[in-house]
């Protein structure tokens, strides 16, 4: 078992302390700690345990990950990337200017965060409608519709949601988890014993749609019937998320709506996938129950295939489920997980690393999960080196999901799942592979637009930071040449 890191939140307690007009003794005693244990805390002298960081994030009333060292590193990263825009600034900030803001005023960071993510939603909007007006041909086309409003998509806002929480929301992974437990669910044979709760306490009835079906719906309710009706194709794991998402959305509204209530998302649909964002994480909780999970899984040094005949699961729930395993005093391996169709868009990404996802203009060519395609069922490892020198080991591959029949419609993605290089043997699939070879590290980027590497052959656009060099007379490999060449 892997010994915990020692977390050191000096900063952050200091800030949120003055923030809320309180002396070092006032927090003390609420805290019910010694005035110089609290003290030590502060000045980074001693690390705080799980018990004493649950007392701070109940007492300032925020979530346990702001307390996390991968919040901060995500949040630098992002702050980076958005100050890499030549737009905003001519030239970046020093790390060291940045981190310092992060550690100082990190609400005014997040809040910068968004005002930018908003302006380049504006932007693409803006871009959408000249297109429709111009063309690629020249001529005038008629707007089908008004530009979108720069408000965040529901998909991303959520998403944004969950990675501020680390993937991880304690009161619905216990409510699962305690659900399991008391349903007593064995790997294989889910879905009767739910079928049976949801009919006895919520007064729903399970039904299977026609064979013949499409299979495009997985679960349709049916509020004046009290019928839940099932596609038949789906497998005794996959009936039993359905059915335990049902469950939530009905016995465990009230929790969910609290949930929703915290999120302060901008409007009514963005709410409603919030909603069935929350249903399906506490149906996680409930086919992989957090403990037995977490110690599966580092019994099996996260052996994904492993893990998918012990619990009956597929590859793309067992790496999703080991994305959110970071319960304070508890925490797994902190990873990153993404799904990436073959077109190169991200549909899923989710990280509790500070491993830093492009939101606009697609995912580095360079990374290995583009490979998975290629390869479709094996798994492809990789060591990559972020731009800020971060170095992170990955796996990647292919899964598929719907099919049924010959003509029925299929899925195809890559799964990418990876951790920061310190980590790496923990995963039995470091074993034997040099992971301090210089040759072996491929250094990708966030994506194309603001990537700062001046040397990438596989460049696809120019960044947002940098001045091009004029040099008709000359040309290599690389595509776009910075003028700091």
């Amino acid at each position: 078992m892997t010994e915990a890191r020692k977390l050191f939140v000096g900063a952050r307690v200091r800030h949120l302390r003055e923030q809320a007009g309180w002396t070092l003794q006032q927090l003390a005693q609420r805290l019910d700690l010694s005035l110089s244990y609290l003290s030590q805390i502060e000045n980074n002298q001693r690390p705080v345990t799980a018990s004493v960081l649950l007392k701070l994030a109940a007492t300032f009333g925020t979530e346990v990950t702001q307390f996390s060292e991968e919040h901060d590193r995500r949040l630098i990263a992002e702050l980076d990337c958005a100050l890499h825009d030549r737009t905003l600034r001519p030239q970046p900030l020093q790390p060291a200017t940045l981190a310092r803001l992060v550690e100082q005023a990190p609400e005014l960071v997040e809040t910068f965060l968004v005002l930018y993510q908003r302006y380049q939603r504006l932007h693409e909007a803006y871009g959408e409608v000249i297109d429709r007006f111009y063309g690629q041909q020249g001529y005038i086309a008629p707007a089908a519709e008004p530009a979108r409003a720069p408000v965040p998509w529901p998909h991303e806002e959520v998403r944004d949601h969950f990675n501020r929480r680390n993937n991880y929301l304690d009161k619905l992974d216990r409510l699962g988890e305690d659900f399991a437990k008391e349903l007593a669910l064995k790997p294989g044979q889910r879905s009767n014993a739910l079928c049976q709760a949801l009919q006895e306490r919520c007064n729903v009835r399970v039904e299977f749609l026609s064979a013949h079906s499409d299979g495009l719906w997985l679960r349709e309710y049916d509020e004046a019937r009290r019928v839940l009706r099932i596609w038949p194709g789906l497998s005794d794991a996959q009936q039993a998320f359905q059915i335990a998402t049902q469950f939530a959305l009905l016995a465990h509204a009230e929790t969910i709506e609290s949930e929703v209530e915290a999120g302060g998302f901008s409007d009514d649909a963005t709410r409603a996938l919030a909603r069935q964002g929350f249903a399906h994480y506490f149906a996680g909780a409930v086919i992989l129950p957090y403990t037995e999970f977490l110690e599966s899984a580092r019994n099996a040094r996260y052996d994904i295939e492993r893990l998918q005949l012990l619990f009956h699961v597929s590859f793309e729930t067992v790496c999703h489920r080991l994305s959110t395993l970071q319960r304070p005093g508890a925490r797994g391996v902190p990873f990153y997980f993404v799904r990436v169709d073959q077109a190169g868009n991200i549909s899923k990404r989710q990280s509790a690393t500070a491993f830093h996802f492009a939101r606009h203009g697609g995912a580095c060519p360079l990374w290995h999960i583009h490979d998975a395609f290629a390869q479709p069922g094996r798994i492809l490892t990789q060591v990559a080196e972020m731009p800020d020198g971060t170095r992170f080991f990955g796996i990647a591959r292919t899964t598929s999901r719907g099919g049924g029949g010959y003509r029925s419609q299929r899925k195809w993605f890559a799964i990418g799942l990876g951790c920061e290089l310190s980590h790496a043997r923990e995963l039995v699939y470091a074993d034997g592979l040099d992971l301090n070879c210089p040759h072996t590290v491929v250094p990708i980027g966030p994506g194309c637009r603001v990537c700062p590497r001046t040397d990438c052959v596989q460049r696809a656009f120019p960044p947002a930071d940098r001045k091009l060099l004029n040099t008709p007379h000359q040309e290599s490999l690389i595509s776009y040449r910075f003028a700091d060449h």
